[in-house]
């Protein structure tokens, strides 16, 4: 089971990439499985397999920035391409089930030195403060509550091409379209879902001209809108608006009401209270305005990015791949390449109730390293 979902990484590399450097991606492969059995970066492995860590890092120098962020893409389009054709196939009822969802979102991997590109002073939600490190910017889409990362990309904040985040969004969705263009799929068929950091007029309005049409967006406190012939900032109309309990595909206290605001002029609005005392809101940027029970159950996958994150953060251990310059999407393409494997498996029977967490520890308890390299990898270099 292991070996085939192994043979879709080289099955996929042999069709789109130069078959001359499959030695370099089986390295890239062999770390990525090295994540199953806790060795997170070359030299934690090198030191376990008694060789020069500087055979690892030679390989994976071999590809270039434009290959690294081309591979990483094809791969994560790849396997949710997959996954989505199997759902379109299926009832309008069984695919609506299934939440299917954009959601974009940005999370600081906070780090020091000056060797690592990309690495500047951010605000972190994680800290509360600004911290330094990278911002790495998202869209993964959701489907039957599994995340599938779709594009991946580390902001800057100088170059010659766009470094703001609305632009950077929007040539990533326009990219993604074209992706899975040639899978047949049009994704913009799918609600986009975002944070109160990206809502802005002018995204609006570029979303919409590339075709996206059903846009859910997080309000901040500090928004104006007109309710009633009444304006007010949205964190006082969160204390006055009154919620309503049971309604019908909403599980949670809600109100859904139309406002005007001085910045996005005509605009649902769908208040909603998650806990006891907290009372939060959001802005259906849509083409056609969505029912209370659309915009919630749209909404309801949203936090599954965070978990993404997490995910990347704790079990992955991004941080600790400390490659500098354009290293940093190497490293990056190798903790993607080891949650697709994990997602991979994840689909198998024996796996389908485990979380990512129990399979790789199953993996880890089943198999001996070791063996696998000789079985199934080929480096390029002697392994004691």
């Amino acid at each position: 089971m292991l070996q085939n979902e192994l043979g879709w990484f080289f099955f996929v590399f042999s069709k789109d990439f130069r078959l001359n450097s499959i030695e370099a991606f089986q390295t890239l492969i062999f770390m990525a499985l090295a994540h199953f059995f806790g060795f997170y970066n070359p030299k934690e492995l090198a030191d376990y397999l008694g060789i020069n860590s500087n055979n690892f890092y030679s390989h994976l120098k071999t590809f270039s920035i434009y290959g690294i962020k081309t591979m990483l893409m094809k791969f994560m389009v790849k396997q949710a391409a997959e996954n989505l054709k199997e759902v379109l196939e299926k009832s309008p009822s069984t695919i609506s089930r299934g939440g299917i969802t954009l959601s974009v979102d940005n999370s600081v991997i906070d780090r020091f030195g000056k060797m690592f590109r990309c690495t500047y002073s951010w605000y972190s939600g994680r800290w509360k403060k600004v911290v330094n490190g990278n911002d790495l910017l998202g869209v993964v889409m959701t489907s039957n509550k599994m995340v599938f990362p779709l594009h991946l990309l580390f902001c800057p904040k100088n170059g010659r091409c766009n470094t703001d985040k609305p632009s950077m969004l929007i040539s990533m969705l326009t990219l993604l379209k074209e992706e899975f263009y040639k899978y047949e799929i049009d994704i913009t068929q799918f609600p986009i879902t975002m944070d109160s950091w990206f809502a802005s007029q002018d995204l609006k309005e570029k979303l919409h001209s590339i075709g996206f049409n059903k846009i859910i967006v997080a309000g901040k406190g500090n928004y104006v809108f007109e309710i009633k012939k009444l304006k007010k900032k949205s964190s006082v109309w969160k204390k006055e608006i009154e919620l309503t309990s049971g309604q019908w595909g909403i599980d949670v206290p809600s109100c859904r009401i139309k406002g005007n605001s001085p910045t996005f002029g005509e605009v649902v609005l769908f208040f909603f209270k998650k806990s006891t005392t907290n009372v939060y809101y959001l802005m259906d940027f849509s083409v056609n305005a969505m029912r209370g029970a659309e915009i919630w159950h749209i909404w309801k996958n949203h936090n599954l990015i965070e978990y993404f994150w997490k995910i990347l953060k704790s079990t992955f251990k991004i941080k600790s791949m400390r490659l500098q310059g354009d290293g940093i999407y190497t490293g990056l393409l190798v903790k993607i390449f080891s949650y697709l494997l994990a997602v991979r498996l994840k689909f198998q029977r024996e796996y389908s109730k485990l979380s990512i967490v129990q399979i790789m520890r199953k993996i880890r308890r089943e198999n001996d390293l070791r063996a696998l390299l000789e079985e199934h990898f080929h480096l390029g270099f002697p392994v004691s």
